[in-house]
């Protein structure tokens, strides 16, 4: 397959679409702006109005790749924490492009991977990491907590880079402790399947709240906190409840990614994408996220091996898409 230049490059989250433009190649995404989803009636609408701002006499793009919160089977896509609805073969015939990749948000986050240089990444330890230059066979994982909870990987293979993508972030959450088994218990009773996007993303921070402040038993109202207030009564301090709230999302967080990264045998790397983990600043390093990747028991010296670093750049996953296009003209 033959992609044609210009082309068009999009992530398409529960809250927030993404778009940029690739003008060429080797070139790099740029003109990238961020539409809110719920403002479009669809993928085509969204795209009409990125392209509506630009200047007049700029070439249509010609392909495109959308990356997508969701799973993907046949021709109908439906958004998992979003409105849209669509067929990617009538979203392709209305924007006349030759060519419409679709894949999983996190099937491009993983694909960014490759494509992160040092000033896009804090890693734990302070190391700068260069994940193009892992060994052939190896593979690399990235979480992400955002309105959703992606996961993905992505393993070097001779040639080329081959994403692996998943619905892991609807996996069952366990518990690392006694306090977090019984905010478990408190929110099963709202919920029969706790998964870890029910606690570990946007949508489930205010279920988390909720469930922490009842099992503090200290009467505090957190019912009507949306995930940005939440976040920010922790860090200040305001909140007792919305602080254990962040220590818990953190110590959870970490143990659930070391469960990814046992599972997808993830020697290159874990890497922490989204937009709630950026938020937390020096408290997310302070935390227990590392103790509690690496608290796996016997394996506790295979993970203690595994870097991690959170991804600074909100916007990596676009040149995952790029990427995607790419590999597919080769």
């Amino acid at each position: 397959m033959t992609a044609a230049y210009p082309w068009l490059v999009a992530d398409v989250g529960g809250t927030n679409a993404r778009f940029g433009t690739v003008a060429g190649p080797g070139a790099a995404v740029e003109d990238v702006r961020v539409l809110p989803v719920a403002a479009h009636a669809g993928p085509a609408a969204a795209v009409r109005a990125y392209l509506a701002g630009r200047p007049a006499d700029t070439p249509a793009p010609r392909s495109a790749a959308f990356a997508l919160a969701t799973a993907l089977d046949g021709d109908r896509i439906e958004l998992t924490n979003g409105a849209w609805s669509f067929s990617r073969a009538q979203t392709q015939q209305d924007l006349g492009l030759q060519t419409l990749l679709c894949l999983n948000d996190f099937e491009a986050q993983a694909l960014s991977l490759p494509k992160l240089s040092g000033d896009q990444l804090r890693s734990w330890d302070g190391a700068r990491l260069a994940p193009r230059d892992v060994a052939a066979g190896t593979v690399m994982a990235v979480i992400g907590p955002g309105t959703g909870l992606g996961v993905g990987g992505v393993i070097r293979a001779p040639g080329r880079w081959l994403a692996v993508p998943g619905e892991g972030g609807h996996a069952t959450l366990a518990p690392g402790d006694d306090f977090e088994s019984d905010v478990l218990r408190a929110a099963r009773r709202e919920f029969p399947h706790v998964s870890a996007e029910r606690f570990l993303s946007g949508i489930g921070l205010p279920v988390l709240c909720r469930s922490v402040a009842a099992v503090l038993g200290q009467g505090e109202d957190v019912s009507a906190l949306a995930p940005e207030h939440i976040v920010a009564r922790g860090l200040s301090g305001e909140s007792a409840a919305c602080s254990r709230t962040l220590d818990v999302f953190c110590a959870m967080l970490g143990g659930f990614a070391g469960n990814v990264a046992l599972t997808l045998g993830a020697r290159g790397g874990m890497f922490i994408g989204g937009g709630i983990v950026p938020r937390l600043g020096e408290r997310f390093f302070q935390s227990e996220f590392r103790r509690r990747f690496e608290a796996k028991g016997r394996f506790q010296g295979f993970l203690a091996g595994i870097p991690t670093a959170l991804i600074t750049d909100t916007l990596a996953a676009l040149s995952g898409a790029a990427l995607a296009l790419e590999q597919a003209d080769s």
